[in-house]
Order: structure tokens, then C-alpha cells, then sequence
């Protein structure tokens, strides 16, 4: 039986070592590429999945900065307004009277050329923009060509009709630039300035207007 067996182990190490070397490093190689193929399909868990995600930096370069500011005055709301006015001179042989129609319109915006440094920036993905107050944009808003005169004794000088119409400019600041006309000045402010940072392709924007 000893015998028999020690035939059998004597042939097959004829077996193996008839297999040349070059044989049994390829089927080593092989072998080692199949494990390693069953191991990745097969062994790493949903934990081991490595994924990759495109992030696309937000930036805010000094060019697209410089051509908002070269908006300058940027208007947001207009009032019409029309005032009669007049002013009354006592002389020695009686009183003169002039009455005036004055038509005006105000406008009122922001100055970008008065944004303080700074105030367009990044934070994080948001841009922030901090808006200059808004307030009345030019203090020419009488239209002296529709300038009517209502009523007139008496003599009047250049300089008499100018208190007129300073007086005129006057009312119509006071009537029309209040607090109600200033807040909707303001909202729009805030609207179309964020209308046009999405428009440049900034997603998440914040704006501020001073008071």
C-alpha cells in the first residue's frame, strides 16, 4: 500500500515539474488579477464607494465690480410735482403781488460713485452688496421752460423771480422727498440690484441700501 502510495507522489511530482516556470508565474499572475477583479466588485461595502463632485469656486473679479460702479447714478423713482407760489412786496404806493406755476420733476436713485470701499464682496458663495443711501439725484428739478406766471402787479427784478423759484425747489423737496417716497426708492434699489447680480450669474445674493 506504502508503495502504491509513494508511486502516486512520485508522479505527480513528474506532473509538476514537466510545467515549464514560465507556465506557473502566468498562472500565478492570472490568478492574482481574478482575486483582486472579485475583490473590488465583490468586497468593498457602500461605505468604501469613493465619489467625486464638481465645485465651481464663485468669484467676484475687480473688472465686473469696476463696470457696476460705472453705473453712477442709478435712478429708482420719479415724482412730478407742480407748486404754485407766490411772494407779495409792500412799497409806499401799495403792495406788489407775483404768482408763479412752477412743474418739476424729482428723481430719486443712488451714487454708486459714493459706495463706500468695499461694499461689494464675497462671503462664502454669497455675494453681499452694501448700497449707498438713496436720496434726490440733482437739485435742477424745476422745468423753467413750463414756468407760467398766474398773476403779476407791480414791478419785479431777476433777483425776486430767483427767491421765487428757490422758494418753489423748496416746497417741492419738502412735499416729495419724504419717507414714504424714500422707502420705495429704496425697495427698488434693493430689487433691481439684485436683478442684475443674478443676471451676471451670481446664485446667492445679499443687498443692503444705507439709511
Amino acid at each position: 500500500m506504502a508503495k502504491q502510495d509513494n508511486k502516486k507522489k512520485s508522479l505527480a511530482r513528474r506532473i509538476l515539474g514537466a510545467i515549464p516556470v514560465n507556465a506557473w508565474i502566468a498562472f500565478f499572475v492570472v490568478g492574482g488579477i481574478a482575486l483582486m477583479l472579485l475583490w473590488m466588485v465583490y468586497g468593498p461595502g457602500e461605505s468604501n464607494v469613493v465619489t467625486t463632485e464638481r465645485v465651481e469656486r464663485v468669484t467676484l473679479t475687480p473688472t465686473q465690480i469696476k463696470s457696476i460702479e460705472s453705473i453712477g447714478e442709478w435712478e429708482f423713482l420719479a415724482v412730478s410735482d407742480e407748486e404754485i407760489v407766490d411772494t407779495v412786496s409792500h412799497g409806499f404806493f401799495g403792495d406788489s403781488e407775483l404768482i408763479r406755476i412752477y412743474y418739476g420733476t424729482l428723481r430719486m436713485g443712488i451714487d454708486l460713485r459714493q459706495a463706500r470701499k468695499g461694499w461689494i464682496r464675497l462671503e462664502g458663495d454669497t455675494v453681499c452688496a452694501d448700497l449707498p443711501p438713496v436720496r434726490l439725484l440733482g437739485n435742477e428739478f424745476i422745468d423753467e421752460a413750463r414756468t407760467q406766471t398766474f398773476y403779476e402787479t407791480g414791478t419785479w427784478t431777476a433777483a425776486d423771480r430767483k427767491r421765487l423759484y428757490l422758494k418753489a425747489s423748496r416746497i417741492m423737496r419738502q412735499r416729495v422727498v419724504n419717507r414714504d417716497n424714500l422707502n420705495k426708492a429704496s425697495q427698488q434699489a434693493e430689487a433691481q440690484m439684485d436683478k442684475l447680480l443674478h443676471a451676471m450669474g451670481f446664485e446667492h445674493v445679499r443687498i443692503t441700501v444705507g439709511k
